[in-house]
């Protein structure tokens, strides 16, 4: 009975324009030496047209939620708990065909290095167009006339031309652009970008990151930002997620956050970024290094590094709580 109320529920809130809902996900690893919790009781969710950045430092879990979203992690790792709700459907129980069919279609993700992504035998016009076809009925000239379009509206000039050249035949920015131009063929209504612009210069990360807003503007795709960069959050996202060993520490709209971060750890990672103009600046850093994640401390997971520090955080682990009149941040830390 109380399966069915929450998907009542749930579908009312989709309704509302709700569009994923992930409830309590944990996805772990077995390795030789034990188990890693790599995501371990994450929560959020993201209405419709929306934008989302996950920051923290690399292993704190951001991409293997977003893999696991995606049901793409691969063995030895495994879903072991929670719920993910997208519309009105529980993707942790669809067969694995229905899953096919919201992957590249529904929900489209770009990683974070291009070329492992693109076939190097395959002309990029042939690649796009393939998934096309896979999740609509049209004949290869129409698809081929999408990729054309597709190409248009990601700014890759001369698209007649460029849909015959490979992928050794563009730059690391060209190829991004194809990769988001792939990720928008089926106009998904989620698009989840993976480090998108690690491996790209400055300038071309600027752009790339330019045409992801228009485009969300333009076709309303919700955007969940995968990053360590909190600059590139600030300028993508209105909601921020701080993950850290596998947890959520602190959720909070955007400027919130970045204006008055609340957990110590969000706090630190604000002050490593450099300041411009100042010369000579000693960087900030946050002492210590990510536990071992098969040696997790009893407590709170970023005790051994708080600067605040109490017995209590040693001991306990805090739970999630909500912070404000109106429920608009949550953090993890004994300090609230």
């Amino acid at each position: 009975m109380s399966t069915e109320i929450s998907q009542h529920e749930l579908m009312q809130e989709t309704h509302n324009g709700r569009l994923l809902r992930v409830e309590g996900l944990r996805t772990y690893f077995k390795t030789m030496d034990g188990i890693v919790k790599a995501v371990d009781g994450v929560s959020f969710d993201m209405p419709e047209g929306s934008s989302l950045g996950i920051v923290g430092e690399s292993g704190c879990g951001k991409s293997v939620t977003s893999l696991s979203i995606m049901r793409l992690v691969e063995r030895p790792g495994w879903i072991a708990g929670g719920r993910i709700w997208f519309h009105d459907k529980d993707l942790l129980h669809l067969p694995e065909e229905q899953m096919r069919q919201i992957r590249g279609d529904d929900i489209s993700m770009v990683f974070q290095e291009p070329m492992t992504s693109l076939n190097p035998v395959y002309t990029l016009g042939d690649q796009v167009a393939e998934v096309v076809r896979v999740h609509r009925k049209v004949s290869r000239k129409e698809a081929m006339n999408r990729a054309i379009e597709l190409f248009k509206l990601v700014g890759i000039p001369s698209p007649e031309r460029r849909i015959k050249d490979y992928p050794h035949n563009m730059s690391g920015g060209m190829r991004q652009r194809v990769m988001i131009a792939m990720a928008l063929a089926n106009d998904p209504d989620l698009l989840i970008l993976d480090e998108p612009t690690t491996a790209l210069d400055v300038t071309i990360q600027a752009q790339i990151l330019e045409l992801v807003k228009d485009l969300q503007q333009r076709v309303n795709t919700a955007v969940m930002l995968i990053t360590h960069d909190l600059g590139v959050v600030t300028e993508m996202s209105d909601r921020i997620i701080v993950m850290y060993a596998g947890r959520v520490v602190e959720d909070g709209d955007v400027l919130s956050v970045l204006k008055d971060p609340l957990h110590p750890y969000t706090k630190g990672l604000l002050a490593s970024i450099p300041s411009l103009g100042k010369k000579n600046q000693r960087l900030n850093v946050i002492a210590g290094a990510v536990p071992n994640p098969l040696r997790m401390p009893q407590g709170c997971k970023f005790a051994p590094r708080c600067p605040y520090v109490m017995d209590v955080c040693r001991n306990e682990e805090p739970e999630l709580l909500t912070q404000g009149e109106h429920g608009e941040r949550k953090v993890r830390c004994w300090l609230y």
